[in-house]
């Protein structure tokens, strides 16, 4: 990344993200960012909130600090896991639903038969 470019992404919006989002949205564990920082491939800001301070992170430096640790499949892997377990649950969600509807029904019919 030039760095033009890598100054421009603090300022794009979804371009940063906290080191709190990293270790969930990636895996990452915060001994792992520190390290990443410490060897100069990820790039920080100090930020804010109440007070407690939070490393700002580039989007993009994050992806490629994760490819090169654990290969360019990790993160195609995980983004399946994420969209396997977003199916699942709207899966069950709909059986429910299903479930409920079906003794709507039966409820309805029983009522005309009366």
């Amino acid at each position: 990344m030039h760095s033009g470019e890598a100054n421009s992404a603090w300022f794009k919006k979804g371009a940063t993200l906290s080191d709190k989002s990293a270790r969930e949205e990636f895996g990452l564990a915060q001994e792992e960012i520190i390290e990443g920082i410490e060897d100069g491939k990820l790039q920080y800001r100090i930020n804010y909130v109440f007070e407690n301070p939070y490393f700002k992170l580039v989007r993009s430096e994050v992806e490629a600090f994760v490819d090169e640790k654990y290969g360019s499949n990790y993160l195609k892997k995980k983004k399946i896991k994420k969209e396997l377990a977003q199916t699942n649950k709207e899966l069950k969600r709909l059986k429910k639903q299903v479930a409920s509807l079906e003794q709507r029904k039966a409820e309805l019919l029983d009522s005309l038969d009366e």
